[in-house]
């Protein structure tokens, strides 16, 4: 077997909870490894839309999701944390105290990445976001054909879009987030979306209603699309049908579906937790699972109440190190302390 690399948290998932737990365990001096399938961190934030402005982080009226990851990796790099990118944790067994080499007799567990990896710990915290994921596609015959020639599911550059004709389908946070951003980079936004009414901020809501009325972006309910139109260059008009008009052809230069993603936990699925609709149970007193040593925070957790916001799963992180802190040194007293009163982070010897 591969010589194991042992931590005292192993984080499941490299996205900005996981990123912050790294900080706020750093704080307690328990070191941390994360695991990503992705091949950066940062998980959708870096991978789906770094350059789209995140407007609810305390202290950044507005940041661009790409910066969040990169003043985040700046935060804990005193800290060292180690990784485990492009792969996924397939296989995890329980192990001893003694297998660990800790004098607490503790037991934890050893997991297996898809690359042969192993890696050793007393706690596993899932901060997967929503596990592995894919975009929920709209059911056009012909969409595959357009497919990086037109048709977008994710936004990572707005620049491509930049005096370019486009029409966005959806009601959800993204789809009005995105129109508001890209109303003053593109030439022209459509903003389709089936109902009258829209899922995501009222505040956004809001906007894009005034961005309609003051002619910035047009903006047509009870609408969806049903073909795509193209030739050898690419999608050059979106076919739709309205309640109010029936069928008419709009000409685009790109059709960007936002209907969120399809999430699959993966392996994780496998390893005994409590799973709810593609989420795993957790208790809200520090984020544990029904399998002892296992947390899980961010958008992978329910309970009830649960909001899936950035802001919410650091919180999660912060109680959840303190409970692995407890486990992992069970003799010892954990004493609280303020950054304020402890100074700046001075890290780990190298």
């Amino acid at each position: 077997m591969q010589t194991a690399i042992q931590t005292d948290i192993l984080i499941i998932g490299a996205g900005p909870v996981g990123l912050f737990t790294v900080f706020e365990a750093g704080l307690l001096k328990l070191r941390c490894h994360l695991i990503d399938a992705l091949p950066q961190t940062g998980g959708q934030l870096t991978e789906i839309y770094p350059k789209k402005p995140i407007y609810d982080i305390p202290g950044y009226p507005s940041v661009l999701a790409g910066d969040l990851i990169t003043n985040l990796e700046e935060q804990i790099a005193p800290f060292k944390p180690t990784y485990s990118l492009g792969q996924r944790a397939e296989r995890i067994e329980r192990i001893s105290g003694e297998a660990l080499g800790r004098d607490s007799g503790v037991d934890g567990f050893r997991v297996t990445t898809s690359r042969g990896e192993v890696i050793e710990a007393p706690v596993i915290a899932i901060a997967g976001g929503l596990g592995c994921f894919e975009p929920r596609k709209p059911p056009l015959p012909n969409i595959e054909t357009y497919e990086d020639r037109g048709v977008d599911y994710i936004i990572r550059d707005p620049e491509v879009y930049r005096d370019k004709k486009i029409l966005i389908a959806g009601g959800g946070d993204s789809a009005l987030d995105w129109t508001i951003f890209l109303a003053d980079v593109a030439a022209e936004v459509t903003l389709i979306h089936r109902r009258t009414s829209f899922r995501g901020a009222l505040d956004s809501v809001e906007k894009v209603h005034d961005l309609a009325q003051a002619g910035a972006i047009k903006l047509i309910t009870e609408a969806q699309a049903t073909g795509l139109v193209g030739n050898d260059a690419g999608l050059t008009a979106v076919e739709i049908k309205t309640k109010a008009d029936g069928a008419q052809t709009i000409p685009v230069d790109h059709f960007i579906p936002l209907f969120g993603l399809s999430p699959k936990l993966g392996p994780i699925a496998n390893w005994g937790l409590a799973i709810n609709k593609n989420a795993i149970e957790v208790d809200t007193r520090d984020y544990s699972t029904n399998v002892e040593g296992i947390y899980a925070i961010g958008d992978i957790n329910t309970y009830p109440g649960k909001l899936k916001l950035i802001l919410c799963g650091f919180h999660e992180g912060t109680l959840m190190v303190q409970s692995a802190f407890k486990r992992i040194y069970p003799e010892q007293k954990l004493s609280f302390k303020y950054t304020t009163v402890q100074g700046a982070p001075t890290g780990f010897e190298a």
